[in-house]
């Protein structure tokens, strides 16, 4: 499924509400809730959520990143299954990062699934550098996260 014409655009809470039924679907046992969404989304001081919407508003992805001082941390970023590999989560992470050197971070962190492959090689192709595990981190214990870390430059 492509879109022609999509936009990125603050998240909101009707945006909480939309992800909502993907959620566990795509994050199983580390699913947020939506009260955690709106917590994330208030605070504005060091967090910045993004979404991407259909130019008729429908939801297709979403991300967030947290800047205390000056290391940024990529929280989540979620494409509904129906519109992954086109492009969103490049362009989504790319906002994050941007906002994140705004905000005075020099580098960015993250951690992602050990089997999610191809996560793994989008955060790969932007720079980001595998820098340990942190073993039984999803799944209940059962599989392990791979911490990845960027450099950016101001």
């Amino acid at each position: 499924m492509t879109h022609a014409i999509t936009r990125l655009v603050p998240m909101t809470a009707a945006h909480v509400d939309a992800l909502m039924p993907h959620e566990r679907a795509m994050f199983g046992t580390e699913a947020w809730s939506r009260n955690g969404y709106l917590s994330e989304l208030a605070d504005t001081r060091h967090r910045h959520y993004v979404a991407v919407e259909t130019e008729d508003g429908a939801l297709l992805g979403w991300a967030g990143v947290m800047v205390v001082q000056d290391a940024a941390e990529i929280l989540t970023v979620g494409v509904v299954p129906e519109a992954r590999r086109t492009g969103l989560a490049r362009v989504m992470l790319a906002d994050l990062l941007a906002e994140a050197v705004r905000r005075g971070a020099v580098e960015a962190f993250l951690e992602v699934r050990i089997d999610n492959e191809a996560a793994r090689a989008l955060y790969r192709s932007e720079g980001f550098e595998e820098i340990g595990r942190r073993r039984g981190y999803y799944d209940a214990g059962r599989v392990d996260a791979v911490t990845m870390r960027k450099e950016l430059s101001r």
